[in-house]
């Protein structure tokens, strides 16, 4: 079916966040100026402090979508597991995940959903910012009137800031799960997530969890698409996060690899709804929807 030019189905936005505000605050205002706005947006925040959820709720009143916040207790660096309780619990049958340290092309959410196709997941791209352009994007009292373009002076790898959606169709890139795999902008149907049980929380620290993921993806038969050109995001300057789990890590993606493994033991299905395919009775700590 289409509706509006769009294939008829439900999106749910999912945007990991882990105290920086003045960030996530600026993504928030680039998802309300998307010509084709999700039909959802789910925070999954990893434990930040109060002033994230306060930020969330005064958002959410006026917000042109509903605007949800998934939060659990800080306890280090557990994306996958924050990232599976708001697949858990999103009502999108396609779902968009990105970093909360990136601004949107307008046209970023109308993209996704012309390149969706069933059988694949999607792996985006992002421009980099330095850091005073990022820092003169914060401040901006009207940021939509100011965000950058591949020519801005201060923008990285400025191919990855072209919006030409017609070239999209042309793009090839990497096939496998490792080369270039960013958790910070992919994309996936939920019933494949579910199936192959989402993310590993037996994967500990930073690094792998995205190509681990996609791994048993592609083991089940779910092919990757890269999407370029059409679906732009700009990533703001921080510092990087230490990489000392990432060894570790990757043994862990490599045995997926090997043994051709398609379920993790223990994923999404923890937070799942009662009698949802795959589902259980959920565990840890609770939900904190706003």
């Amino acid at each position: 079916m289409i509706a509006n030019g769009l294939p008829a189905f439900r999106t749910t936005l999912i945007i990991a966040t882990y105290n920086w505000m003045e960030a996530l605050d600026a993504l928030l205002e680039t998802v309300r100026a998307q010509w084709e706005p999700p039909d959802e947006v789910i925070i999954a925040d990893d434990g930040s402090r109060a002033e994230t959820g306060d930020l969330i709720a005064r958002r959410a009143t006026a917000f042109p979508v509903p605007l949800r916040h998934v939060w659990h207790e800080d306890a280090g660096f557990r994306l996958g597991a924050i990232r599976n309780r708001a697949m858990a619990v999103a009502a999108g049958a396609y779902l968009i995940q990105l970093d909360g340290d990136q601004l949107l092309h307008p046209g970023f959410v109308r993209a996704h959903r012309k390149f969706a196709r069933r059988g694949s997941y999607v792996q985006g791209s992002r421009a980099m910012l330095g850091e005073a352009l990022t820092q003169r994007c914060l401040a901006a009292a009207a940021l939509t009137a100011v965000l950058p373009s591949p020519f801005t002076r201060g923008v990285r790898n400025r191919v990855n800031g072209i919006y030409a959606p017609s070239l999209a169709r042309l793009v090839r890139g990497p096939s496998g799960p490792l080369t270039r795999t960013r958790g910070a902008h992919m994309a996936f149907w939920r019933d494949d997530i579910v199936r192959v049980n989402g993310y590993d929380e037996d994967i500990q620290g930073w690094g792998r969890e995205d190509s681990e993921l996609a791994a048993r993806l592609m083991n089940s038969g779910v092919r990757r698409r890269n999407l370029k050109f059409a679906a732009v995001a700009w990533h703001l300057h921080h510092r990087t996060r230490p990489h000392d789990t990432v060894a570790r890590n990757h043994e862990v993606f490599e045995r997926t690899v090997r043994e051709g493994r398609v379920r993790c033991d223990h994923g999404i299905s923890r937070y799942l709804r009662h009698g949802e395919p795959g589902g259980g009775k959920t565990t840890g700590a609770a939900l904190k929807l706003d």
